[in-house]
């Protein structure tokens, strides 16, 4: 595997933008609909999901991204904020795996990270900088290749590198099937008696292929409608 230095336009700060999101054509929603008249139903009674405004949230570049989402686990929303901004302003206009690379343990401390979350930022940016992790190609590789990437990252699970996947690269066929609120989400669209299983949910999902995304955000959008 080549080991290419860090890209300025993924890691060069930790608040770049990242690439414009991907819009979604008609063809996706009504193939939904074909798939299943479940499914169909509830897009119908939903307002409109228009994925490249859906997508817009992930603003950040793709090392922000992921070093926000290992900041933000298991803590409150705007405590993770809070640490993230003392991040960002520790970084500056420093390339940001470097920075996180070479800082010292009691600077990372200072900042209000844990031991295991220090420890996973500085995988995250061994992997950057010595292309383990490669940054600027994941936008190229397949769904399997960078989710298998990105979960070899200390601290990045299966859900954290789903939906990079599905917001930040704009992949079109992700589900994140073991994410509490999907699961949910398919109990009462399909108003089964108890909680789908994450394999239940891959298997009523496969009708949905490729455009799974899509359903994804229409299932989200179905808890905060529900009464």
């Amino acid at each position: 595997m080549a080991t290419p230095t860090p890209s300025r336009s993924t890691s060069s700060t930790i608040s770049g933008v990242a690439d414009g999101p991907r819009p979604e054509g008609d063809t996706a929603l009504e193939s939904l609909r074909a798939s299943d008249p479940a499914l169909a139903r509830l897009i119908d009674r939903l307002d409109p999901v228009d994925l490249a405004s859906w997508r817009a949230r992930w603003s950040l570049d793709h090392f922000a991204s992921l070093a926000r989402a290992i900041v933000g686990q298991q803590i409150a929303t705007p405590a993770a904020a809070a640490i993230f901004g003392q991040l960002q302003a520790f970084i500056g206009q420093r390339d940001a795996a470097s920075a996180i690379a070479g800082a010292s343990d009691a600077e990372l401390r200072r900042i209000g990270l844990s031991a295991a979350k220090a420890a996973s930022l500085r995988d995250l940016a061994a992997r950057t900088l010595d292309g383990r992790l490669e940054l600027d190609r994941l936008a190229s590789l397949t769904d399997d290749e960078a989710h298998a990437q990105l979960t070899a990252v200390r601290g990045i699970g299966s859900w954290t590198a789903d939906m990079f996947l599905l917001g930040q690269l704009g992949r079109p066929d992700v589900l994140p099937a073991g994410d509490l609120g999907i699961r949910r989400a398919v109990q009462q669209l399909y108003g089964l008696q108890a909680m789908p299983s994450e394999g239940e949910v891959r298997r009523l999902s496969e009708a949905w292929r490729p455009h799974r995304s899509l359903a994804t955000a229409y299932l989200y959008s179905s808890l905060r409608a529900a009464p």
